[in-house]
């Protein structure tokens, strides 16, 4: 899978293309959310925010970017009286975190190999 992140069959020669890290996943706090995410399969919108050390506005941004891209699920509903916002991992959320990561891998060991 990783193999297409690099051109030729030398990574080191060829080099890492860039063009296949998911732009939507790379930013800081979507990593974050998808990180979150992964580890808990959903989390509600006040667990996200404290974790990620986020205002409202900013997750609530991140969080729709997220949703625009198939990568989570928002579920609004209300208990006892109250909103509560739910944020679940997608199969192409997992899918797409997995693949960065694993992209990410890649691009560390590599340079590892020519720095270390």
């Amino acid at each position: 899978m990783l193999q297409s992140a690099f051109h030729g069959s030398d990574p080191v020669v060829g080099g890492f293309d860039v063009e296949l890290i998911d732009e939507v996943v790379h930013g800081r706090l979507r990593l974050g959310v998808l990180a979150a995410l992964a580890e808990e399969g959903g989390a509600s919108f006040p667990v996200l925010k404290a974790r990620l050390k986020a205002s409202d506005g900013n997750l609530a941004s991140h969080l729709r970017t997220l949703q625009d891209a198939g990568y989570v699920w928002i579920e609004k509903r209300f208990e006892a009286d109250r909103p509560v916002t739910r944020v679940v991992l997608s199969e192409a959320g997992r899918q797409a975190f997995h693949f960065y990561l694993e992209a990410m891998a890649r691009l560390v060991a590599d340079h590892g190999k020519r720095w270390g």
